[in-house]
């Protein structure tokens, strides 16, 4: 097969070329040249900005184009227009943050999903980013119909992750002492493995699948803490975990998600509920999270140190700080 990734050089785009490159398949990647320009010498790598840039696509065909890095509509219309004539088969990786708000536990694919009350925004922040994913799907799956695949993940974790919003907690449980963690602990929790969806993808990619999925995990459902103790036992630590009433850390301006990674409040609870069965049925699998964990700390230990500089996520000073807030509050 010959596959065209919009990306390919940063996280689930780099997995999944890894993975396509693998089972042997024939793989081109449009990139800016700057995150992973030397990876994969094996693969095509065709430079460009996908915003004005894809004449350098022009009159070229591929079996199928997976767009792992779509944020604005009408980018992603200018992509998806481009090489409609030029492929059998368009994957759109969106997000379950398309489903509007309230939504019930265990929603499936035929949930509401965001109207942006300005369809002409390009700003994407976090009160955008759920409508703007949702309009993206629609003009893909309005050029592509059944020949568009469009995946719906949770929160995608595992090595090469950018984000620090899964990282942070094998690398502060296996730092030991005592450990934040926001209260309720029964809190759902879904993440899934990037190497899993990635795997996912390249077989619905490669039988030419088509429709809306939800690719969430795990196979069961997880809290916050099993989340954290199971974490805490993959990375082999005797940190102590302090469970902090989540309405506390709200009051002292903690931001959840961002600094407290996997914590969600309000209305966002049930974003990590939905329902991957369809995904399931047609093959999505998961390893187990105590894997996850390993592999994650292992890169993780393994990047420069000045690589955590602009991470959002909670500092050891603030941590400490409210630690010691809490515990004088409890005296």
């Amino acid at each position: 097969m010959d596959l065209l990734i919009l990306g390919g050089t940063r996280f689930l785009g780099r997995h999944l070329a890894a993975a396509a490159l693998a089972a042997g398949h024939r793989v081109t990647l449009f990139h800016r040249g700057q995150t992973g320009a030397g990876l994969f010498p094996e693969a095509e790598h065709v430079l460009g900005d996908r915003d004005g840039g894809l004449g350098v696509l022009a009159g070229r065909r591929w079996d199928a184009v997976a767009d792992v890095c779509g944020y604005v509509p009408r980018v992603v219309g200018d992509s998806a227009r481009a090489l409609e004539a030029a492929c059998g088969h368009y994957t759109f990786v969106s997000s379950v943050s398309v489903y509007a708000s309230p939504i019930a536990e265990g929603a499936d694919e035929s949930a509401a999903t965001i109207v942006l009350a300005d369809p002409a925004t390009e700003a994407v922040t976090g009160e955008t980013y759920g409508g703007l994913k949702a309009a993206c799907e629609r003009v893909v799956t309005g050029f592509y119909g059944e020949r568009a695949l469009v995946v719906r993940p949770g929160l995608i974790v595992g090595p090469n992750d950018p984000t620090d919003r899964f990282p942070y907690w094998p690398r502060r449980i296996a730092r030991g002492g005592t450990v934040l963690a926001p209260e309720p602990r029964s809190l759902p929790v879904q993440v899934i493995d990037v190497r899993d969806l990635a795997a996912w993808m390249l077989a619905r990619i490669t039988a030419r699948t088509g429709g809306t999925f939800n690719a969430v995990g795990p196979a069961g459902r997880l809290e916050m803490g099993a989340c954290l103790e199971r974490i805490r036992a993959a990375v082999g630590s005797d940190a102590r975990i302090e469970w902090v009433d989540g309405g506390w850390l709200l009051e002292r301006k903690v931001e959840p998600w961002m600094e407290l990674p996997l914590w969600v409040t309000g209305d966002d609870v049930a974003h990590g509920t939905v329902s991957a069965a369809r995904a399931v049925a047609l093959g999505l699998a998961f390893r187990p999270l105590e894997d996850t964990a390993r592999d994650t700390l292992a890169w993780d230990l393994a990047r420069p140190d000045d690589a955590l500089a602009s991470s959002p996520a909670l500092s050891a000073a603030r941590e400490a700080e409210l630690l010691a807030a809490w515990a004088a509050r409890k005296r």
